[in-house]
């Protein structure tokens, strides 16, 4: 006899389990040897092992299902579901270029040659530096392979770093305690995470800290294992600070870093750490450096022109 809990990612569990449970009982009744009990988001299991493991395997596919189209019906359960699922578990496991789907079935993936070289070189390294100008979605793909191991169960953890230095401001000067003067400093962070997560399972996750959003200084002295890192605006991180994130790296873990090395905006006196990273890291097997440019910009049209126009004027 078997037992295990299962977690499901909506903000409105009834969607999966029907009106009065009508889905959920379709359910029970094609797993007859499982005792199964839903409360709230999490579906509890009794039974044989094998079934239990068949149960999963499908379920995940329904969620999957569900992630893609927001929302599901009675075929679609007994497609997946049932006896027929096994094909489609099959099916599922064949290559697919979306990283995430997100919020009313959104579909999130790498849409330039650049950000899929960011996916490419995450499968076969543990640590990218993505390097680029603002608004070729660099971040933005990170957070979404982030959020995709999470589900996966890769990992177990999220976290998402930038160092606590202000284009022109001073955070002291800004009202409230530090969560809230980091707050709207984070909210590039923030916005990401809520596109490809539905808002109460979000809040949830930043509750019991499976998603933790922080400063870099809050990262010295730990070891982050079974993590999805991601250090953002990295250009402002000094060589001290960047070598201290890096070598917070523990077992399972993936780190990312993403900077524009055209906007940094640490004093004169301080180099930035990604400048000496690239030039002392990049023959290091396991680690990949990508460059993103004005061809990458998935924003407005002219802000590729205006990334172009600031390159010629700098050269």
């Amino acid at each position: 006899m078997s037992e295990t809990v299962l977690q499901i990612d909506v903000e409105n569990p009834a969607e999966i389990y029907g009106i009065a449970d009508k889905y959920l009982n379709i359910i029970k009744d094609m797993f007859p040897k499982l005792k199964i009990i839903a409360r709230g988001d999490l579906i509890k299991l009794i039974g044989d092992k094998e079934e239990m493991s068949t149960f999963e395997k499908r379920f995940d596919l329904l969620m999957l299902q569900y992630d893609k189209f927001g929302k599901i019906s009675e075929e679609t359960i007994r497609a997946i579901m049932g006896e027929e699922g096994n094909n489609n578990v099959e099916k599922s496991k064949e290559k697919d270029d979306v990283l995430v789907y997100g919020r009313h079935g959104r579909i999130i993936k790498a849409l330039t040659p650049n950000q899929k070289a960011m996916v490419e070189k995450s499968e076969k390294n543990d640590l990218i530096f993505a390097i680029g100008p603002a608004g070729t979605g660099k971040t933005y793909t990170a957070v979404a392979l982030a959020v995709r191991a999470l589900k996966n169960k890769e990992i177990r953890k999220i976290i998402l770093t930038r160092p606590a230095i202000e284009a022109g401001e001073s955070l002291g000067f800004l009202p409230g305690d530090m969560k809230e003067k980091l707050d709207p400093y984070m909210q590039p962070l923030y916005d990401a995470l809520r596109d490809m997560l539905p808002t109460q399972k979000f809040l949830s996750y930043l509750e019991d800290e499976t998603i933790e959003i922080a400063p870099l200084a809050f990262m010295r002295g730990r070891t982050l294992s079974n993590a999805y890192a991601i250090l953002d605006e990295a250009q402002n991180a000094s060589e001290s600070q960047l070598k201290m994130f890096l070598t917070r790296m523990g077992k399972n873990s993936k780190f990312f870093v993403t900077g524009d090395i055209t906007q940094i905006d640490l004093p004169k006196h301080k180099k930035s750490g990604v400048v000496q990273a690239e030039r002392i890291l990049k023959k290091i097997k396991g680690i990949e450096f990508i460059h993103l440019d004005g061809r990458d910009v998935v924003r407005h049209k002219l802000v590729t022109n205006i990334i172009n126009a600031y390159e010629k004027e700098d050269n």
